[in-house]
């Protein structure tokens, strides 16, 4: 591979390998498969990957109301079919004079599921701006080898993130300094048990919970200090996965 950063820092506007396993490689290498150096990004280059990359930010994937949620439990063909039978039984127990039993029966049924449908995906649409409140509003980068304060939402992959206690993890980020640098990521992975961090090269295998020289969207620093080079943001993060997860809805096929 071409050397990325060159004697005097510039930054080439190659793409970024957005395959590397960034918790098994160095910092050197690191710096070279995200294009970037210890002084951070140039504006100009930042403007550059935010157009490329787009913001830092979780995408709903797409916004409904309360009412188009009720709607949706009515259009799976399943619901229409019952629907159409609680008609037809109580069309002929009308016509025949009796009580419309099963009528009410299916009816009930459609009700019931209507219900449960609508809860479940209104605590997802509800679970999706909790998260969103859990990112971080700004951020603190390196660029052109001096500190800003910018939106979290201009964040991009190469960014040099500086860390403090109390700040907000604003995108996934591999670790370049630490001192005394400790982690809550509950948020994350469930764990209330602070991680300490470092900055050593882990095996490729070692899963999302154990990379210890990462940092991830979402959670924040308890104690300690350090820098961090951005790798992932916005839907690309893990925190990012796990939304897209949670507004994933698979269509099941109704069985013959």
């Amino acid at each position: 591979m071409k050397d990325i950063v060159s004697k005097m820092g510039k930054v080439h506007n190659s793409r970024i390998d957005v395959d590397k396993m960034f918790h098994a490689k160095g910092v050197e290498e690191i710096f070279q498969a995200l294009n970037s150096t210890i002084r951070g990004l140039s504006n100009e280059e930042a403007e550059r990957r935010l157009d490329e990359y787009g913001l830092n930010e979780l995408k709903e994937v797409k916004k409904v109301t309360i009412l188009d949620i009720f709607l949706d439990q009515f259009k799976d063909i399943f619901v229409i079919m019952l629907i159409v039978a609680t008609a037809i039984a109580y069309f002929v127990d009308f016509t025949k004079g009796e009580t419309p039993t099963d009528a009410i029966i299916i009816a009930a049924i459609v009700v019931l599921n209507s219900i449960v449908g609508f809860i479940q995906e209104y605590r997802s649409e509800k679970a999706m701006e909790a998260m969103k409140k859990l990112t971080a509003p700004r951020a603190r980068v390196i660029r052109d080898g001096k500190e800003l304060v910018i939106s979290a939402k201009e964040v991009v992959p190469g960014d040099i993130l500086q860390l403090e206690s109390g700040d907000r993890v604003a995108a996934d980020s591999r670790l370049i300094e630490v001192v005394d640098l400790r982690t809550d990521e509950a948020v994350l992975t469930g764990e209330s048990t602070p991680v300490d961090k470092v900055t050593n090269v882990l095996n490729e295998k070692v899963p999302v919970g154990d990379r210890k020289n990462m940092l991830f969207m979402g959670t924040h620093i308890i104690h300690g200090r350090g820098k961090a080079v951005v790798t992932f943001t916005g839907m690309k993060t893990e925190f990012g996965k796990i939304a897209e997860m949670m507004q994933a809805v698979e269509e099941e096929q109704t069985p013959p």
